[in-house]
């Protein structure tokens, strides 16, 4: 499924931000941020542990629940994220911003993360913001696949698991190990 860039990557932002393990410093999350197309990436320390607190929030919104908690949660996000959203032509044509020229980065990556899961929950699907099926991963991740049933985080996952199952049906016996002649 295809997202626009504000939708989808800011979904996405939003994932990897639930996906972090612990707070990090301004430097750590401008790699991530740049990646994800903010051009506000600069944070001091108090905004760092700001988006921290917040990927907290975000983490909230992940995984199978039913569509008026997932409502409610993204709801408060946006309630606590609210700056003036406003119409932008910087790059020649219109588009929306979700925040304010004038709004800190910590504000501005609250106001496109939150915006970002609205929208994927408004136009895609509620159920495509999930968290890995693999046992012991459980990452967010947003379901960019066609069809909408996408249960791993990667193709990584979905492999390790798939060999997981099929180790489970043959008793737990790895297979032997090859001999180079």
């Amino acid at each position: 499924m295809h997202f626009n860039h504000y939708g989808g990557e800011a979904a996405r932002l939003a994932a990897d931000l639930a996906n972090l393990t612990e707070s990090p410093c301004p430097s750590d999350l401008e790699p991530l941020l740049a990646a994800h197309g903010i051009a506000r990436r600069a944070l001091t320390a108090g905004q760092s542990n700001q988006i921290w607190e917040w990927s907290r929030r975000l983490a909230a919104c992940f995984g199978p629940q039913d569509v008026d908690r997932r409502c409610q949660a993204v709801n408060a996000l946006l309630a606590d994220s609210s700056t003036r959203p406003h119409i932008s032509l910087h790059d020649g044509r219109p588009h929306l911003h979700y925040s304010t020229p004038d709004a800190d980065a910590a504000a501005h990556i609250r106001a496109v993360t939150a915006a970002g899961l609205a929208y994927v929950v408004c136009f895609a699907a509620a159920d495509r913001l999930g968290r890995c099926a693999r046992r012991g991963c459980g990452l967010a991740f947003v379901d960019t696949s066609r069809n909408g049933r996408r249960t791993y985080c990667s193709v990584r996952c979905a492999n390790n698991d798939a060999v997981a199952r099929h180790r489970g049906r043959r008793g737990g016996v790895a297979p032997p190990p090859t001999q180079d002649a």
